[in-house]
């Protein structure tokens, strides 16, 4: 995760860097799966839900034991998502104890259900903030999220929200399909008094990885970064405030650091990157994990595919700081890139962007990642490594199971 207006405000108050990592593991934001039911069929939704009951999802007692390990281990924030969260009949009780475990409660949800009495308990149970999902303005969101009326609910869902004093954000999936939304939703923002908004570059999971002919072209995912940076820098530099920030592409921050070099010059850009480079980028098995709905911690939602473990049978803090092999390479600084993002300058500040799209795309979580959208002279590329990329490019897809992890 990106976020760029807290990284806006280092142009105009320069702050001292944080450290983001300590000794010992870092202690990760949990995203937590509660269910894959859900009332939408959104196209590009990476746990593929529907609206039934799916079989060994956890069960009330193995959640709330899940808690208390998760609390105790000291997780700095816990993001209830889904399918659709409110689906689960026990949500507000696992909520309600989570409050008093965790600094940072979330929920996301797709908005539908949030209206009257749900949104009442959602105010009473105290969650930090509310992201609720949606892709374009009207029939557009209807078709992405596969129902008739679901803009409409979600924006009464928003409205309801606000109208209880409840932090509330946009979420939004960047595609060639909805791209041409993106003025009218950041002004939706404005219109509603929106406290966030989230752009999320399309990642290939799910039925994300189906549709992943919809991923915006290179060119459109800069067109959307330039506009996010006018609206960022006015809404820091005494414009309404909207706290701007973007997901699944960390290539994102190097855009902004050039974007920073470019406007303001070398010293506030110097500055910028060493806060961006405390943060490190691409957080996947590092500061951010996932829990399915069936007990199985990933390295972030979208390695669906690759499982730590369970916590059925051993706790979250046990399976986390043990010696699973994936979690020891995403953790490493470097990681072992190739491609451009080996030959990369920016690696500190990207942390090889998002590994799951090279995985799906070639084989290899260590290829180059394809939704990169900077051109060479912005990465830094020198003329010998270009060379030798164009010499032995990778893109063949190995349907090596050994080499898909190695």
């Amino acid at each position: 995760m990106f976020r760029l207006s807290d990284y806006m405000q280092q142009i105009i108050k320069p702050e001292p860097v944080r450290i983001r990592r300590g000794s010992g593991p870092v202690k990760p934001v949990v995203i937590w799966n509660l269910t894959r039911r859900c009332n939408l069929k959104c196209r590009h939704c990476y746990t593929v839900s529907a609206n039934v009951d799916f079989p060994g999802e956890l069960t009330h007692d193995q959640a709330m034991e899940t808690l208390e390990d998760l609390g105790s281990f000291g997780i700095p924030a816990l993001i209830l998502s889904g399918g659709e969260p409110m689906d689960r009949k026990d949500l507000f009780e696992i909520a309600g104890r989570a409050r008093g475990l965790v600094r940072m409660l979330a929920l996301s949800t797709n908005g539908t259900r949030l209206h009257g009495e749900a949104a009442d308990r959602v105010a009473e149970t105290g969650f930090d903030y509310v992201g609720i999902s949606i892709d374009g303005i009207g029939a557009t969101n209807d078709w992405f999220r596969g129902v008739e009326g679901a803009y409409a609910d979600a924006l009464r869902g928003v409205r309801e929200c606000k109208a209880r004093g409840i932090k509330v954000g946009l979420r939004f999936t960047l595609t060639e399909g909805n791209c041409n939304h993106l003025p009218d939703l950041l002004r939706l923002c404005d219109d509603e008094g929106v406290d966030k908004f989230y752009l999320s570059h399309l990642v290939y999971a799910g039925r994300g990885d189906k549709n992943r002919g919809e991923d915006a072209e290179h060119k459109r995912s800069r067109w959307a970064m330039d506009l996010l940076l006018e609206r960022a820098w006015a809404g820091v530099n005494g414009g309404q405030p909207l706290d701007i920030v973007t997901g699944n592409n960390d290539g994102d921050a190097v855009y902004f650091l050039n974007w920073a070099r470019k406007h303001f010059g070398d010293t506030k850009a110097d500055h910028v990157r060493t806060h961006l480079a405390a943060w490190g980028g691409n957080s996947s098995g590092l500061g951010v994990a996932n829990i399915d709905t069936q007990g199985n911690v990933h390295p972030d939602t979208y390695w669906s595919d690759y499982t730590i473990g369970s916590i059925k049978t051993t706790p979250f803090s046990e399976l986390w700081t043990g010696d699973d092999p994936m979690l020891a390479q995403l953790r490493t600084r470097p990681r072992p890139l190739k491609g451009r993002c080996g030959a990369c300058a920016f690696q500190d500040v990207c942390g090889g962007n998002t590994r799951i799209r090279a995985l799906q795309l070639t084989g290899d979580p260590w290829a180059e990642d394809p939704a990169c959208y900077l051109n060479d002279d912005e990465i830094g590329l020198d003329g010998s490594a270009r060379e030798r990329l164009a010499v032995t490019p990778f893109r063949g897809k190995s349907h090596d199971p050994v080499h898909r992890f190695a």
